[in-house]
């Protein structure tokens, strides 16, 4: 009898697919982990043990007005969108989000030579905050000091609006802010 001859293509998609399967199994049996602090893991890298926080707008230190009312939704909406917590007023929270604006300074950056006018300006926020169990008074996290940073062009032909800094300031520290709240890795 004579051997069955096997086509260059059959050849390559058998190799191919023994190639995917020794990689599909390697990378399933050592590349995750049950918990994020052990390596890569599929579970959501915010603590299970709350359900929900309650965000009172923060004191605001500084000179410049209603930055806290724009963090305060900011955060609103940052914790619905990115955590699995819900967000309740502080007698029905698990949890307490609060802190403190403790500067905010408009930052110049260039300036034209001609006119003395500033080209590009920035707004930087700082914030103390601190993330606390309700039911137990225990601190979960607590940083000071943290800073926000965003780029505005006021001088022509931008004419960017001093808010639009302040929007991206606060939109970015409202991230850093839930991204403070994940499990430790």
């Amino acid at each position: 009898m004579m051997p069955r001859r096997t086509s260059v293509g059959a050849k390559s998609l058998a190799t191919a697919a023994g190639a995917l399967a020794m990689l599909s199994s390697g990378a399933l049996s050592g590349g995750c982990a049950s918990t994020p602090a052990q390596g890569y893991a599929a579970t959501s890298p915010f603590p299970a043990k709350y359900r929900s926080v309650a965000l009172p707008i923060f004191r605001n230190q500084s000179y410049m007005r209603n930055f806290e009312t724009d963090l305060a939704h900011a955060l609103v909406t940052e914790v619905e969108r990115s955590t699995p917590y819900k967000v309740m007023s502080e007698v029905a929270a698990d949890t307490i989000l609060r802190g403190t604006i403790t500067s905010i300074d408009l930052v110049e950056l260039s300036k034209d030579p001609t006119t003395g006018l500033a080209n590009e300006m920035m707004v930087r926020m700082r914030v103390d905050f601190e993330w606390v169990d309700l039911r137990s008074g225990e601190r979960i996290v607590a940083r000071e000091g943290v800073e926000s940073t965003a780029l505005f062009v006021p001088s022509y032909p931008a004419r960017e609006p001093m808010e639009l800094g302040r929007f991206a300031a606060v939109e970015s520290l409202a991230r850093d802010l839930v991204g403070a709240m994940q499990s430790n890795w």
